[in-house]
């Protein structure tokens, strides 16, 4: 298959929107990451994109809408779901509510819930209204690799596999949504992205975070949204998290670094701007500033799939609190390392 990549412009987007009303997969871009987008109420469509990405079949999709209109047929919509959506819609919030039957089973991972949400994008906005149809679209990716955040990543992934690809430029947020539950007594973020834990419960009350957010699905737990599976976002290296007291952490990123590069290793570390410059002889990547979680999010991916390009395979990388969007941050680095953590002061006393 010839995959064209093609500015987003109005002959392209109605291009798009005809690939999409004849069953084919289009890549496009949100705000969060880039999306591959099927008809979402087509069940062949939908399975073709999980043989695009190479992706498990217990994995939900999440339906991008351009009208609340179009919920009518989707999925039972309550009143906090009404509140969340004129307060965060179109932004990068993913609400998960009751499935109406017209929804494949497919796009649900075979779950009665369905993961319904309005971009604000104006290249994807433009092409929902221009094919008229729900569109299921995970992002555009190898299955467990960083999501793209350009339509050149999408192209390094899916050249060859899909049609057509939507240049709309990069990301702004460069993290996916996040993904709130409904369903249950107490409304709860099962990913954590740009809308906070505190921002809804500005709007709505009490919200729980899943457990899962900061770990590995146990075994036999279902994967109630996208992101939950136990390693995902991951570059080809081995990424290593390095928890502790700042300058401890800096001194173990240094002596890790050494450690691994004379082991024969493409090894390089991730770091705060801050500590660029302590951290120069170790190959350091500038993941953001120390006080700016959003900063690190807008650069995470980027940066993960730049160490691919780099072919390093062990990587070290610094931490964010996990607060506000700093959980977000965390969740998938915790994820593209498989959860695997060191405490620098461990480091330091050669355990």
């Amino acid at each position: 298959m010839n995959t064209q990549l093609l500015p987003a412009a109005p002959p392209s987007i109605a291009l798009a929107a005809r690939l999409l009303a004849g069953g084919q997969l289009v890549a496009f871009p949100t705000e969060t990451v880039y999306g591959l987008g099927a008809n979402a109420l087509d069940r062949d469509a939908v399975l073709s994109i999980f043989a695009a990405k190479g992706r498990p079949a217990d994995n939900p999709l999440i339906v991008h809408i351009h009208d609340r209109g179009q919920l009518d047929g989707i999925c039972e919509v309550n009143d906090a779901a009404r509140r969340l959506m004129d307060a965060f819609w179109p932004g990068p919030l993913t609400l998960i509510l009751p499935r109406k039957e017209a929804v494949p089973y497919e796009v649900t991972a075979h779950l009665e819930t369905v993961a319904v949400r309005m971009p604000s994008h104006p290249v994807a906005i433009s092409l929902l209204k221009a094919c008229g149809l729900p569109i299921a679209a995970p992002s555009a990716n190898r299955s467990g690799k960083p999501s793209p955040t350009s339509a050149q990543h999408v192209l390094d992934d899916m050249d060859g596999r899909i049609p057509l690809i939507l240049d709309g430029g990069a990301c702004d947020v460069g993290l996916e949504s996040t993904v709130l539950s409904l369903c249950g007594d107490v409304p709860c973020i099962l990913r954590p992205g740009g809308i906070t834990q505190s921002m809804l419960e500005a709007v709505i009350g009490k919200v729980e975070v899943a457990g899962s957010v900061l770990r590995p699905l146990h075994k036999g737990e279902k994967a109630l949204s996208p992101g939950m599976m136990y390693k995902h976002y991951s570059p080809d290296g081995q990424v290593t998290l390095i928890e502790g007291e700042e300058a401890d952490v800096v001194e173990a990123l240094r002596r890790l670094h050494a450690h691994a590069t004379a082991e024969g290793h493409r090894t390089c570390v991730m770091c705060f701007t801050e500590h660029v410059d302590a951290l120069a002889d170790c190959h350091p990547h500038d993941i953001g500033r120390q006080d700016d979680a959003s900063d690190v999010a807008h650069r995470l991916f980027a940066t993960l799939r730049d160490l691919d390009d780099e072919k390093m395979d062990v990587i070290f990388s610094e931490v964010v609190p996990p607060e506000g969007v700093g959980l977000a941050v965390m969740n998938r680095l915790g994820r593209a390392a498989a959860f695997r953590t060191v405490r620098a002061e461990e480091v330091l006393c050669g355990r």
